[in-house]
Parts: structure tokens; C-alpha cells; sequence
């Protein structure tokens, strides 16, 4: 090795479906002067996005190792990555022992490596590049990408260890994907403690004026109905009885979700409402404001597109992909940020049937049949090895008689 050559290795990985097309992205940059030294981004068929992670800290570490590195800094903005590489977590997860075993080989390669976790906003680089395998593996088309840092290409290297690691975790996926190892954990049909997940209360905000007429109701910043109030605070009643030590309030920022969200918070002794963009509703473009019936009578080819596949939006709006993407990444940041704690979320339509179709392992279809009310709630428990436990979906045994 060549003495005294530090590094810093930004990586990331996902799916789009936890398992779903995966894949990862990793930069290698100098210590002293953060230029890019190499990157790496690859697809990895169907895995978890945990999989993906491990796989982009692997490509990484090897990339560091051929360029002669010999002290690592390595930042992830997966949380359980992080812990488990640090040795303060365990790893429960069949399907990622092998992983880790291999990018603990490589670790011993080198004087010091440390690990340590950042916000997905300072991980851009390695996200876009793992977005990139990502629509790679989905079969989608490359999409437009700004000006590289013009990297120092290393040379891709595979291992007989690699290839092990690869073929573990694609026997881990394909048994999620295939349901024969149950949501309560690997190979057992004994309940997870729920102490251990991190759960989210997930809220639909209260009645609108679009909510009562059935009008597409997108980035428009409806308010809340007299009866939408009411609905918020049986919800906030409802929530109190449910999450009574909820660590936080989390809400879409239209005023239709941050006003259901202030209720509620004030139900549990006035915790703050942080506002998370990535929660917001899809943008129905200019089908805004209007019927299912106005929309098929203008646009009924594009109606017809939409209806049968996620990867379609409206006429300059958002498809359903889009949105996934995004309450995905809303998602793994709540995790990682509240381990084994309680969150409430209140969101819309489109952002909550997302995060229960992923949860449920269903198909599209789900979107256009689960039917969400006003001031719905949902429960779903999230542990930090991709396990999930739907509690409740819809309930709203609260707004009786409203």
C-alpha cells in the first residue's frame, strides 16, 4: 500500500420494493482535498435495500483498497449499516451475514477505517448513483445526469467471497419476495417484540372541500372542512389512546395535513409538528381539482395509461413511481432517526397507500382498490433488518357518528 493515503467513501444502495429492482452507488474521494478518487454504481437484480447498502459499502471499501488507501472514513446514510459495522448492533438478518462478513474482510485490509452516518442530503452523490443501478435494474431508460466530478476509474474487481455474498442475499430476497418467511421474522412464526420496531401512526388528514366532492386534490392547499375539523380531533383522541409517547409529529406540509397534524399534537402534550416534504401528495398536474369523471371525458387515453400503470402520470404531474420514490426515502430516514420509538405521520391518499402496498408486499393493483378515509389511521411497525408488521390499516371506528 501506499503509505499514508486517506479516504472518505460515500455509499448508498435501495429497491424500488423492498425487494425490488436494487441496486448501489459508491464514491471514493481524497481526505484532504474531497476530490472524487473512484465511483462505483452497479445493479444487483431483485434484494432488499439493506442488501443494496452492504453492496455499495462493499464496492467502496474495495475501491479504496485498490487505490492503495490505508485510512477509511466511511459515511452511509443507512443507520443499521452503520451500527452493525460499529459492532453495536446485531445482525439478525440471514441474508446479510455474508455481506457483513465480507466487508469485514475488507476492513482488515486497512490501518483504520471508522463508520459513521449521515443525512440522506449530504449522500447525493452515492444516492444518484444508486437511483441510477436502480432504474437500470428496473429496466428503465438512463435518465439525464449532471456533469460527473471526473473520477479516477478503478477497475471492478470480483470475488469468489463477493459472489457467495451475492448469491446469500439473492436467496434471502427471493424468500421475502415469495412470503415463505413470514413479516414477524426469519423463520419463525413467533411474534417480534414490538418494543424493537419503529411504529408509525399513520394519519390521512381530515375532510376538504375536494374530499367531499371527490375531486382530485394534489399540491392544492385545500383546507380543512368544519367537519374535517372534527374529524382531526376524534383522530387526535384516537392517537393519544394508540401513541400516547409518541416521539413525534410528522406531517405533509399542505395546510389539510398540518392543520390534522396540530390536533393531534396537542393531544400529546403539544409536541412539535416537523414538516417532511417527501410526505406531500402526487401531483396530479392539471387533472387538479377536477373529477374522475371531468378527467375520463378529457382525457380518457391518458386516464386509461394511468389506471394501468404506476409509471404513468398526468399530463405534467407525478406518477405513482415518482411518489414511491420519495416516501421510501421519507421512510427509511424515520426509522433511522427513531429506532424502537413511536411516530405519527399525517400524510395523504397517495403517500399512506404507497408505504402499506410496500408494507403488505402487494401489487399495484392495491392502489386503485384500498380505499383510505379522511382521518384514517393505520399502524405498521418497522425493524431496521427490513422486517415489517401492518398492525391496522384504515381504522375509523373514532369518527362514529360524525
Amino acid at each position: 500500500m501506499s503509505a499514508g493515503l486517506r479516504v472518505v467513501i460515500e455509499a448508498d444502495g435501495g429497491s424500488r420494493g423492498n425487494p425490488g429492482p436494487a441496486g448501489y452507488g459508491a464514491v471514493v474521494r481524497d481526505a484532504a482535498t474531497g476530490a472524487v478518487l473512484a465511483e462505483r454504481s452497479e445493479s444487483i437484480g431483485v434484494a432488499t435495500n439493506n442488501v443494496a447498502e452492504y453492496q455499495g459499502l462493499i464496492a467502496g471499501l474495495t475501491a479504496a483498497a485498490e487505490l492503495g488507501a490505508t485510512v477509511v472514513e466511511a459515511r452511509l446514510d443507512s443507520k443499521l449499516v452503520v451500527e452493525q459495522m460499529a459492532g453495536r448492533w446485531q445482525i439478525k438478518n440471514a441474508g446479510l451475514r455474508p455481506l457483513a462478513t465480507e466487508a469485514a474482510a475488507l476492513v482488515r485490509r486497512f490501518d483504520s477505517v471508522t463508520f459513521g452516518w449521515i443525512p440522506r442530503e449530504r449522500n447525493k452523490h452515492a444516492d444518484a448513483l444508486a437511483n441510477a443501478a436502480m432504474d437500470r435494474a428496473a429496466g428503465k431508460p438512463p435518465k439525464a445526469a449532471p456533469a460527473p466530478e471526473a473520477p479516477r476509474q478503478v477497475a471492478a474487481v470480483d470475488s469468489p467471497a463477493r459472489a457467495e455474498a451475492r448469491a446469500a442475499a439473492a436467496r434471502a430476497s427471493a424468500r421475502t419476495a415469495t412470503a415463505e418467511e413470514p413479516a414477524t421474522g426469519t423463520g419463525s412464526w413467533t411474534p417480534r417484540p414490538a418494543s424493537t420496531a419503529t411504529r408509525l401512526v399513520l394519519v390521512r388528514h381530515g375532510e376538504t372541500d375536494r374530499t367531499a366532492q371527490r375531486r382530485y386534490s394534489g399540491r392544492g392547499d385545500a383546507a380543512l372542512t368544519d367537519r374535517g375539523v372534527a374529524q382531526a380531533k376524534a383522530a387526535a383522541r384516537r392517537v393519544a389512546q394508540l401513541a400516547p409517547d409518541a416521539a413525534a409529529v410528522v406531517s405533509s406540509p399542505l395546510s389539510r395535513c398540518t392543520g390534522t397534524a396540530a390536533t393531534i399534537a396537542a393531544a400529546l402534550d403539544g409536541r412539535p409538528v416537523l414538516h417532511d416534504e417527501e410526505l406531500i401528495e402526487c401531483d396530479f398536474g392539471v387533472w387538479e381539482g377536477l373529477t374522475f369523471a371531468e378527467v375520463q371525458a378529457q382525457w380518457p387515453q391518458e386516464m386509461t395509461d394511468w389506471l394501468a400503470s404506476p409509471e404513468v402520470a398526468p399530463p405534467k404531474g407525478e406518477s405513482f413511481v415518482q411518489v414511491g420514490e420519495r416516501v421510501r426515502h421519507a421512510l427509511r430516514r424515520l426509522v433511522e432517526a427513531y429506532p424502537a420509538e413511536t411516530v405519527v405521520v399525517v400524510s395523504h391518499v397517495s403517500p399512506i397507500k404507497l408505504l402499506l402496498r410496500d408494507a403488505l408486499a402487494a401489487g399495484d393493483g392495491f392502489l386503485h382498490r384500498l380505499f383510505l378515509d379522511p382521518a384514517g389511521i393505520s399502524v405498521v411497525d418497522f425493524w431496521p433488518d427490513d422486517q415489517v408488521a401492518v398492525r391496522t390499516v384504515n381504522d375509523t371506528a373514532h369518527l362514529a357518528g360524525l
